[in-house]
């Protein structure tokens, strides 16, 4: 209320009924109105004095939260004056960037702080901000930055602050340093076309050239040569020893083809196989001398660490218009005939001829067609007997047979390869080996049965059980059960392999190993495991006569087996002669024409005991 109502009111109050003022009164109301505004006053006073206060340290928190932020953003922050780009704040980040402590560049210019020529970059680019107005952007530039003199890559971006005047008064800039990113991206990037192990291009990046390399040659009408190429025998050194030193052998490999291929594309699609792409018009004579070198750059032996690995090489080539005028035929017609080099002998260069391309169309045919002969019962098994060394027979080796209805029989080193690449082998393996012991089974005299066993059988499936499963189901005794393995049952994961093998013989099935002494590392495989048998292959038995070598070969095999209590089979005997020597070597048992031909069973009745009266009403 105003002072003159209010001390109306004190006038009021202190005037007694009779109308005279009670001057003390009046006095004391007065003198209480008087404090009472001086509390108030006071109160006022301390709110806003208290407001000032907490404005002030919210502007404080405020300022050292902001100053933390910038402190700590992961990323160089910095401002300069806009006049002389002269530095007045710079971050922790900054500090990493430049590779300087801020005291040594807060309150200096560029000139004094860095080399000349960056100092020259850096002010271009401030003048050109404060004379334009604008922005200025930088994505991934590189840029010698800081006393350490570091190329790194960059994202920058640097703008103008203005007084209230509109006058330049600030520099502010931001650097984010995506040195490590960009290397990762291109690592990523160089992973995605490149292969792990040897560094050189993939499939993919392969394919790629090769795009590209024909639309080139379509539009200028030139040709162009691809090479296929896959190593010889890896595989076998690989697996005896160990996957590091094949891993050391295909690098030293690479590395190899990389240095002999004159400068031509050089791709690893996968495994030990190998693509050249070869520059536009080279003639025929030359694709021809670039294969022939390589096949002898790897036929060398490749020495890795204290190992010498001896692989090979084979080669298949495809020109192009003439072998095709796209990728896949092209690419088709080259493995045509790396598979035609490798099928005669490996080691070798061979050009794609037409002829290659019926021969592998029939093979795709013939891997249909023993599809269905597996489901229309076409193949067969036949019987080839075992005997020791006076005619005695002992036993026999069930043998796989084709009858085609077109082709007539097939020769089982056509068929049973391509089993064994596409995985029928395990079906067809398991057939046999049921009619083998099905059919022994029902002979009255208990001869033993071999059946042979595929390493893809091994290494795939329930051997084991398969095995169990059908001695029950026949009957057949397992001390009568022979199985022969080569050492490619044993070559990949020896363990697993040897672990099987002592399985198989705990049921009392026999262990045999065929084709002893053509293999990698047949002699290291007796140490591990105690075979019931060795088969000595045919290859050696049939040269007895012709090369002396041979018939070494044989009586070292034959010493061995003896020291080793390991009686010993010899296969392909043919005369009387090899017969001879055979039984002067002390040998135990053989297997060949002299004694009998692999034939169905029922050639073989009076051997196994029934008569042909008895066969016919069984």
């Amino acid at each position: 209320m105003s002072m003159h109502r209010l001390f109306a009111e004190q006038l009021r109050c202190a005037t007694d009924v009779t109308g005279q003022v009670d001057l003390v009164k009046l006095g004391e109301l007065v003198s209480a109105a008087y404090e009472a505004s001086d509390r108030d006053r006071q109160r006022m006073t301390d709110v806003r004095a208290h407001t000032h206060d907490e404005v002030e340290q919210d502007l404080l928190r405020t300022q050292e939260f902001l100053d933390t932020i910038v402190e700590n953003i992961p990323i160089a922050v910095f401002a300069k004056c806009a006049k002389d780009s002269r530095y007045i704040l710079l971050n922790r980040a900054g500090e990493d960037y430049y590779g300087l402590p801020r005291e040594q560049m807060l309150g200096r210019t560029p000139e004094e702080i860095f080399p000349a020529d960056v100092a020259r970059m850096v002010n271009e680019q401030d003048r050109r901000v404060v004379a334009s107005g604008m922005p200025m952007f930088l994505e991934e530039h590189l840029i010698e930055v800081g006393v350490k003199g570091h190329d790194r890559v960059i994202n920058s971006r640097k703008m103008l602050i203005t007084d209230g005047a509109g006058d330049p008064q600030y520099l502010v800039g931001v650097i984010e340093d995506v040195t490590e990113r960009i290397t990762t991206q291109e690592r990523i990037s160089h992973l995605a076309h490149h292969d792990a192990l040897t560094d050189l291009p993939n499939r993919s990046a392969f394919n790629a050239a090769l795009g590209e390399r024909l639309e080139r040659a379509q539009e200028a009408s030139i040709s162009f040569a691809v090479l296929s190429l896959d190593l010889d025998r890896f595989k076998e050194v690989n697996d005896v020893f160990g996957h590091p030193v094949g891993d050391m052998l295909m690098r030293a490999a690479a590395e190899r083809l990389a240095a002999e291929a004159d400068g031509a594309f050089v791709a690893r699609v996968g495994g030990d196989e190998f693509m050249i792409l070869m520059p536009d018009d080279v003639c025929r004579e030359e694709v021809l001398t670039l294969g022939e070198r390589l096949v002898e750059a790897i036929s060398n032996e490749l020495e890795v660490e204290d190992y010498l690995s001896h692989v090979g090489l084979s080669v298949g080539i495809a020109l192009y218009p003439d072998d095709g005028v796209d990728a896949a035929t092209l690419l088709a017609n080259a493995d045509s005939a790396l598979y035609r080099a490798k099928r005669e002998g490996r080691g070798r260069v061979r050009f794609f001829e037409s002829e290659m391309d019926r021969e592998l169309r029939d093979r795709r045919l013939l891997v249909h067609d023993l599809r269905q002969a597996v489901e229309q019962d076409q193949l067969l098994v036949y019987f080839q007997p075992q005997a020791r060394m006076d005619g005695e027979v002992i036993g026999f080796e069930a043998l796989l047979r084709w009858n085609h209805p077109t082709r007539g029989f097939v020769p089982p080193d056509q068929f049973i390869p391509l089993a064994e690449e596409n995985g029928l082998i395990i079906q067809i393996g398991e057939w046999v080996l049921r009619e083998a012991c099905r059919e022994a089974a029902s002979w009255p005299r208990p001869l033993q049965v071999a059946v042979n066993l595929s390493p893809v059988q091994f290494q795939a499936g329930d051997l084991e059980g398969s095995i169990h499963r059908i001695l029950l189901e026949t009957g057949l005794t397992p001390t009568r059960l022979e199985v022969e393995i080569t050492e490619g049952v044993l070559i990949g994961d020896f363990t697993r392999a040897l672990n099987l093998l002592r399985r198989l013989k705990a049921l009392g099935i026999r262990i045999a190993m065929d084709d002893f002494g053509t293999g990698y590392s047949s002699l290291s495989y007796l140490q591990s495991f105690p075979f019931d048998k060795i088969k000595i292959d045919r290859s050696f038995i049939s040269n007895l006569e012709a090369t002396p070598q041979s018939a070494e070969i044989v009586r070292a095999v034959l010493s061995l087996a003896h020291a080793l209590h390991i009686p010993v089979v010899a296969e392909g005997v043919e005369t009387e002669a090899q017969r001879a020597f055979l039984a002067g070597e002390a040998c135990e048992e053989m297997q060949g024409y002299l004694i009998g031909r692999p034939e169905p069973i029922e050639r073989y009745l009076g051997l196994i005991g029934i008569t042909v009266e008895r066969r016919r009403y069984a």
